[in-house]
């Protein structure tokens, strides 16, 4: 199996069975579109993004995998709460990866988390769906 597909799915299996202050089952996707009916609902997707190798040594490289774990709902953008809550779930869910292996590709260790966009203004102000996204690196060596 590929390498960043590999950690995606270990992702996904983390989140899954991660506790948090709002529900969802996180999904491996290659294309996250949803029609907007269905945004009333929280989708959490798990993207692969990329991957650099790099060498490690003579005969072994790091393979460092990008993925890309989004949050979109549809939201009433004047109700700061409900967007507060899902900024407060975009947060948890980056605590609950950062510096940590994981279970299901016990091999890739964790190297950084970055948030952006925090929030998608322009999915906001045409569509009224919240959308943040967190891209997770990991790193393997072979």
């Amino acid at each position: 199996m590929s390498t960043v597909i590999e950690i995606a799915d270990a992702i996904v299996a983390s989140l899954n069975a991660g506790t948090f202050s709002q529900p969802f089952e996180a999904e491996r996707k290659y294309q996250p579109s949803f029609e907007l009916p269905d945004m009333q609902t929280l989708h959490v997707s798990v993207v692969p993004r990329s991957v650099a190798i790099t060498t490690a040594t003579r005969d072994s490289s790091y393979f460092d995998c990008a993925i890309d774990v989004g949050v979109q709902k549809k939201v009433n953008p004047d109700e700061p709460v409900e967007l507060d809550e899902l900024m407060n779930l975009v947060e948890e869910i980056a605590d609950h990866l950062r510096m940590k292996r994981l279970d299901e590709a016990p091999q890739a260790a964790w190297v950084a988390i970055e948030n952006e966009p925090v929030f998608a203004s322009e999915h906001l102000d045409l569509q009224r769906v919240f959308t943040s996204v967190l891209t997770v690196t990991y790193r393997v060596r072979r």
